[in-house]
């Protein structure tokens, strides 16, 4: 395995922790920085709105630029966004500390999969691949509890510098390991983009991966000052119940790949999305008592992310059909959609919190799964009818 690789895996480690330690610490955030929760929820849609603007303008502005100097800009950028929310003297220079890293977090990823092929041979390209989104599932299941426990112990300001500290090793290491010569893919434009976005069957899809991955975030965003104020536990331990969360995501993330192969991403999804709001409703009950809002956390992490793994695998698959010259494009706009229902579910989550209360964020998620669940079975439906209009003509091509 190349060095340079482990440089790209640390980078995908530190934005994985910067995008999810947020949820641990929004009422220690909210308190100190006197702003009510739905106003600290707010770092975590305006970071996902950044990402969902990054990936897909700033990677079709900078593809004719040299991977490497990507790389290292966003990389400094990334630095840069966390310092300033280290030493931020307020809030609003806290949410635009959130924006620059979101900024620069859609562009990383939108690019690492291709410097990460790059640094490999062909037959191993999808090892690599894998490797360094393992960054990003590490981050989820140590990076974001660690994260959490330092804010809680330290100070939120001393998660920000710590995340700060493993960008700037992860800066370094890729200038002094990445090679200068990457293969050059072909730029992504912006009317490329464009073109994916006339596509009903694909924008079906998006609205889908943003409603069926943002339901989640109405709920979860909110999950600590839940564990707290309805629960019962105490600030310290919302670190150690994070562990519990990321340890199920990786499993679910897993999981869902495998029944996505195994089924078929409609199938897969139907199951994962039905289970995710049952998980959703059931959690408005057991909230109130500690060990089985444990429980009932453990479970949704699986169902929370095992959704990634097909929706990614369908987007892919109706990209091909219908945009086959432009289906990075189409995955990487997927990837726009996953941010856009985080934006939107922490959001709408907030305006709950103002407006009803803690209690009422998970069953909207619920109903948010749900509808997602319904457009999910509309897309399935779709499929079958093309197939058989498909296969009629076939039929009638071979009878004449």
């Amino acid at each position: 395995m190349p060095l340079a690789l482990l440089a790209l895996t640390l980078s995908a480690f530190a934005i994985g922790t910067t995008e999810f330690v947020i949820v641990g610490l929004i009422p220690t955030m909210a308190q100190d920085l006197n702003v009510s929760l739905p106003s600290a929820g707010l770092l975590v849609s305006l970071y996902a709105l950044g990402v969902a603007i990054g990936a897909p303008v700033l990677t079709a502005l900078t593809g004719k630029w040299n991977r490497k100097h990507v790389l290292l800009a966003v990389m400094s950028l990334f630095v840069a966004g966390n310092l300033l929310a280290w030493q931020a003297p307020g809030y609003e220079t806290l949410i635009a500390a959130r924006i620059i890293t979101g900024l620069a977090h859609g562009v990383f990823f939108s690019i690492g999969s291709t410097i990460a092929t790059g640094l490999v041979p062909k037959e191993k390209a999808a090892s690599a691949i894998a490797i360094m989104f393992t960054g990003l599932t590490v981050a989820l299941v140590t990076g974001v509890p660690l994260g959490t426990y330092i804010g809680q112990t330290f100070g939120w300001q001393a998660t920000f510098l710590t995340v700060a500290i493993l960008g700037f090793v992860a800066l370094i290491g890729s200038s002094l390991l990445v090679p200068n010569n990457l293969p050059q893919p072909p730029a992504a434009k912006l009317s490329s983009q464009l073109k994916v976005l006339t596509q009903p069957r694909l924008l079906l899809v998006y609205a889908i991966t943003a409603l069926g991955y943002g339901g989640t975030f109405t709920a979860f965003t909110f999950l600590a000052p839940i564990l707290e104020q309805v629960s019962g536990f105490e600030s310290q331990s919302i670190g150690l119940i994070m562990l519990v969360y990321g340890v199920s995501v990786a499993i679910g993330n897993i999981w869902g790949g495998k029944m996505a192969d195994k089924m078929g991403p409609i199938k897969a999804l139907s199951i994962i999305f039905s289970g995710l709001a049952t998980i959703l409703v059931i959690f408005n009950f057991t909230a109130v008592n500690p060990i089985a809002a444990v429980i009932t956390i453990l479970v949704w992490g699986a169902f929370a992310f095992g959704n990634v793994p097909g929706l990614q695998v369908y987007v892919v698959s109706l990209a091909q059909k219908y945009t086959p010259d432009a289906v990075d494009v189409a995955s990487g706009l997927n990837i726009a959609a996953f941010n856009v229902g985080i934006a939107l579910g922490s959001w709408g989550g907030g305006l709950i919190v103002a407006n009803a209360g803690l209690m009422h964020t998970p069953w909207v998620g619920a109903v948010i799964v749900v509808i997602a669940l319904a457009l999910t079975r509309f897309s399935g439906s779709l499929d079958k009818k093309t197939n058989a209009s498909k296969n009629a003509q076939v039929s009638i091509q071979a009878s004449s």
